[in-house]
């Protein structure tokens, strides 16, 4: 078990980073990162790094889900999709911050255990879907906010109209070594635009596995 010293250096580090939202520190400070990660890498989990959790995905580095969580929330949502479960770690930070989550994952082992994490740590907000991420939830839409935890060259038209009116999609844009953090927000049927920083995220892919 991490002590409780080391997940407030890593608050404190994202602090310095730039990191600002108080709830969203708080939020990381109090999710056991340990339990969504092997437990031969468990005593990195506090580290601001991404990390392997298999069938060739990651586990991203607190600073990035700490900025795309403070984006996510600037709105105040009450519902939001997220496309991409993996581990299960972006959901976990978000369920203390939203009222419900939907998530989709297309690779079912990974489905699953984050089911079970979601399960152990009594986080009942969350409803999770074996699907391709790229068509969204549609049966749950229209979301507050959308959030996209792998890269897409384009922005998935399928995410755009499942988003409510003032709603936001923060998606990683590009290709790979050109991808950029992406915020999208909906006016009406208009989507305004805006390019942050680059980033490195694993491809979004159709279909399942």
């Amino acid at each position: 078990m991490t002590s409780q010293r080391t997940r407030d250096r890593l608050v404190t580090r994202l602090r310095d980073e730039g990191i600002e939202n108080q709830d969203v520190l708080d939020a990381i400070r109090n999710t056991p990162r340990h339990l969504f990660v092997d437990e031969a890498l468990a005593s990195r989990a506090y580290e601001d790094t991404a990390l392997p959790i298999g069938y060739n995905q990651t586990i991203s580095q607190p600073y990035i889900v700490a900025a795309m969580t403070e984006l996510l929330i600037a709105h105040r949502p009450h519902k939001v999709l997220e496309v991409g479960t993996g581990s299960g770690y972006q959901a976990a930070v978000l369920s203390s911050l939203v009222d419900k989550i939907y998530t989709v994952e297309r690779i079912e082992p990974l489905l699953t255990l984050a089911r079970q994490r979601f399960r152990q740590l009594g986080l009942r907000n969350i409803r999770a879907a074996h699907s391709d991420g790229t068509v969204g939830w549609p049966d749950f839409a229209p979301y507050d906010a959308i959030i996209v935890t792998a890269a897409s060259e384009t922005i998935p038209d399928a995410l755009l109209h499942q988003l409510a009116p003032n709603g936001r999609l923060i998606i990683p844009v590009g290709k790979p070594g050109k991808q950029r953090l992406t915020v999208i927000t909906r006016n009406d049927d208009m989507f305004e635009r805006e390019d942050l920083d680059p980033v490195t995220f694993v491809p979004l892919l159709k279909g399942h596995a």
